[in-house]
């Protein structure tokens, strides 16, 4: 799985023109009533037809363009969209390189909805990238959302929607990390994995004093369509309200909803193999969980050298998300990728979700260049063809989670030693170990299979909390489920740890 492929895999054609009073461009007439509802009826209409696959319309010099080629083709700032008319501006992406099929982009004022037309003079082609001829229709391929988040007087580019059904968002002083998508099907199966693609996106025009926009967006795939309404309201967090209903064309068992996609290459606790400058390489450094019991998980990710699954089975979860614990640049000593900048991804259920699992897909790679870190909600029910299913939650992008912290959780974990003998540590911080561990103190450590030895606890000046420190024997097992708490008597002082160690990872 290369992480530019993902991000960036092949369009859909534009459905608009199939569909009866489609909308006129921008400029023809007033448009054509459009709300949430009207959307909801297309994606019904298109999953009672039999699935056409997106047909590629870039010419043959787009479709060739590398990576820095099609960079050279860039948006004019001054043609933004609603431009000094309040705090939201969007800009467009033209297609080629990855990109080859257009997106139908529509405008919506007063609720009706006009269809956005390409224009060759909306864009710059630079350097060796030659100007398309006037009047031809080159399409767009996804649009970037921008609003002044970090300073008062300039528009940042705080999200972008383009590839498939991925976006991306950023906060206040984060730079774009890993990324989210609107719908997972079949992913690590034998089979492969299907890609639905967000075909249709309506961008309502917020009030010049709005700070949310509204964009809503229509999936297609060969097994299911959908309607998505994304409420983007930018920030210290950037905040996501998404609404989005099912339609599926047939049973599917393999659902990923709410699917987040990051990268992990190396880290403290997972470094074999690389001779790096840097201590750490990743987007994300782990998954955290809360159950619907009030139990705090996380699990460290991993690099493995085979595809790993982990399921976390839940009935109706709090929350979950892949986070960016490390915050020191440090951590990462890169000036140019400033990984300590990421932001973490947090999924809040709204309303019950029902029976299900979260589930973590750890796929090996060896360059960073490559997303090999997927996690999703897996309803426990197959989604039944002809049926409707609607979901609500927010996404948050963010420095950390925006639930109560528990009362200690695990800044870093650290792994090395011997094959025979391998040592953990773990940095525990927080306001339940911010004294020395007296003498109630303890901490618990489990294994299935393999030995636990020499389980130590002390206080670490350097972080103002307590360092766990064990030794595992793995006992020629080929993956061991780890998992640690600190307790004070009989009272759980912090976060659960899960770790599953195998022989070629840390």
């Amino acid at each position: 799985m290369r992480r530019r492929d993902l991000l960036l895999a092949p369009l859909a054609a534009a459905l608009t023109g199939s569909w009866p009073g489609a909308l006129r461009p921008a400029g023809a007439g007033s448009g054509v009533p459009f709300d949430a509802a009207v959307l909801r009826q297309m994606a019904r209409a298109l999953a009672a037809k039999p699935y056409e696959a997106p047909v590629e319309t870039v010419p043959d010099w787009l479709a060739d363009l590398k990576y820095d080629g099609y960079r050279n083709i860039r948006f004019r700032p001054e043609r933004s969209i609603w431009r000094g008319a309040g705090l939201f501006e969007v800009q467009l992406l033209h297609t080629g390189w990855l990109f080859r099929a257009p997106v139908a982009i529509h405008l919506v004022r007063d609720g009706r909805a006009q269809r956005l037309l390409y224009d060759r003079d909306m864009f710059s082609f630079e350097n060796d990238v030659p100007t398309p001829a006037a009047g031809r229709d080159l399409g767009f391929s996804g649009f970037r959302i921008h609003a002044p988040i970090n300073r008062q007087d300039y528009a940042d580019e705080v999200a972008v929607f383009q590839g498939a059904s991925y976006f991306r968002a950023v906060g206040r002083n984060h730079v774009y990390g890993l990324s989210a998508r609107g719908l997972a099907i079949n992913t690590g199966e034998p089979g492969g994995e299907e890609f639905p693609t967000f075909t249709d996106f309506w961008i309502e025009q917020p009030a010049a004093e709005a700070t949310s926009i509204v964009v809503h967006a229509l999936l297609n795939s060969p097994s299911c369509a959908a309607a998505y309404r994304f409420t983007i309201r930018p920030g210290d967090a950037t905040v996501m309200a998404v609404e989005a209903t099912f339609y599926p064309r047939e049973d599917i068992a393999t659902a990923g909803i709410a699917p987040l996609t990051s990268m992990f290459l190396f880290a403290p606790n997972d470094r074999q193999g690389f001779d790096d400058y840097r201590p750490a390489v990743h987007d994300s450094d782990g998954l955290a969980i809360v159950t619907s019991r009030g139990e705090q998980l996380w699990r460290p990710l991993a690099n493995p050298a085979q595809l790993q699954v982990s399921a976390f089975a839940d009935l109706n979860p709090v929350g979950f998300g892949l986070m960016q614990r490390q915050r020191a640049f440090a951590d990462y000593q890169d000036l140019e990728a400033r990984y300590e900048r990421r932001p973490s991804l947090w999924v809040e259920p709204i309303g019950d979700w029902g029976d299900g699992a979260i589930l973590l897909y750890e796929i090996p790679t060896d360059e960073e260049i490559h997303d090999n870190i997927v996690a999703f909600w897996r309803p426990k029910e197959t989604l039944r063809r002809g049926s409707e299913y609607s979901l609500t939650y927010r996404l948050h992008w963010t420095w950390d989670r925006p639930v109560a912290a528990p009362p200690s959780w695990v800044g870093q974990t650290r792994i090395g030693g011997s094959k025979q003998r391998r040592q953990f540590v773990l940095d525990f911080v927080g306001p339940a170990v911010a004294q020395p561990p007296g003498q109630s103190a303890r901490a618990v450590v489990n294994s299935g299979p393999g030995k636990v030895r020499n389980v130590t606890i002390q206080p670490n000046p350097e972080t103002g909390g307590w360092r766990l420190a064990f030794q595992l024997k793995p006992e020629d097992a080929d993956a061991v489920e780890l998992r640690a708490q600190l307790f004070d008597g009989e009272t759980a002082i912090s976060e659960t740890w899960l770790y599953r160690w195998t022989p070629d990872a840390g």
